[in-house]
């Protein structure tokens, strides 16, 4: 996709990660974007960027050329059965609905349009996403992989998967955000109780991730060399560190990462 390529987008479902793909997208190119949702509220902010409101789905299938589907995994077949008949050869259909496989959703479109798997997470929201895109169906042209891989490239980064790798993916990545808060929270908690406010103790905690995951895309040293720097011999960290491998704290989050997965091969098999 060069710089000056004009897209027609369009999502159904404008909520929270609908909502920022398409902020995103209004804030980086000049593509023509159309939204639905059936809260109008949501809207607002999306057409004071430029986004247009459709009254239905149908309308937003005929204008766009891209079709992006946001919604409740259990939702998705749904809403697919009502707009197939209005999708062309040429339209693209992406969906980011959790859980929702590649096979499924080519079923669902029986052979209408190919179609795009996409699992963002929720750093998408101050566009600082990840993006796992499955380009496995075989209808897909190399320059339509190419112009979806840029085009979530410009929003975040995108990185392409089978779809046999997006439980695994969402299950260390889609999920990591919540790890990290509940690191993020952990640390505060045990600030305030050596004497720290909570707000302050929150404002330097989010500095203290913000710095260090700069500080490891800075170098080419991995995660436990950047560990090892701050553990001087006999000093303060080290005895942290010691503390958290007797209690087995990395067996407890690899662990927790495998249970989310497996939850995520579950919730497969009901959708």
């Amino acid at each position: 996709m060069h710089s000056r390529t004009v897209l027609s987008i369009g999502c159904i479902g404008c909520g929270n990660m609908g909502g920022a793909i398409l902020a995103g997208f209004a804030e980086r190119a000049s593509h023509t974007l159309y939204g639905y949702d059936l809260d109008r509220e949501r809207m607002r902010p999306l057409i004071a960027k430029g986004v247009r409101a459709v009254a239905d789905m149908i309308s937003l299938v005929r204008g766009a050329t891209m079709v992006i589907i946001a919604l409740k995994p259990h939702l998705v077949e749904q809403v697919l059965r009502e707009i197939k008949p209005h999708l062309k050869s040429e339209t693209l259909l992406l969906s980011v609905a959790a859980g929702v496989s590649l096979d499924s959703l080519k079923q669902a479109v029986d052979g209408a349009c190919p179609v795009v798997r996409v699992m963002p997470n929720t750093p998408a929201l101050v566009g600082a996403g990840m993006y796992a895109l499955c380009l496995d169906d075989p209808a897909l042209k190399m320059e339509q992989k190419k112009t979806v891989m840029e085009l979530f490239g410009s929003i975040g980064t995108a990185v392409e998967l089978p779809d046999e790798k997006f439980n695994a993916f969402t299950a260390v990545f889609g999920a990591g955000p919540a790890y990290v808060f509940y690191m993020m929270q952990s640390l505060t908690q045990a600030a305030v109780t050596l004497g720290f406010t909570k707000t302050e103790a929150a404002r330097l905690v989010n500095v203290l991730f913000a710095g260090s995951a700069k500080l490891a895309q800075g170098t080419e040293a991995d995660h436990a060399a950047l560990q090892d720097m701050v553990c001087s011999p006999g000093g303060v960290t080290i005895c942290g560190i010691n503390y958290m491998d007797r209690r087995g704290m990395r067996g407890c989050i690899v662990d927790a990462v495998l249970a989310a997965y497996m939850r995520g091969l579950d919730l497969e098999k009901i959708v």
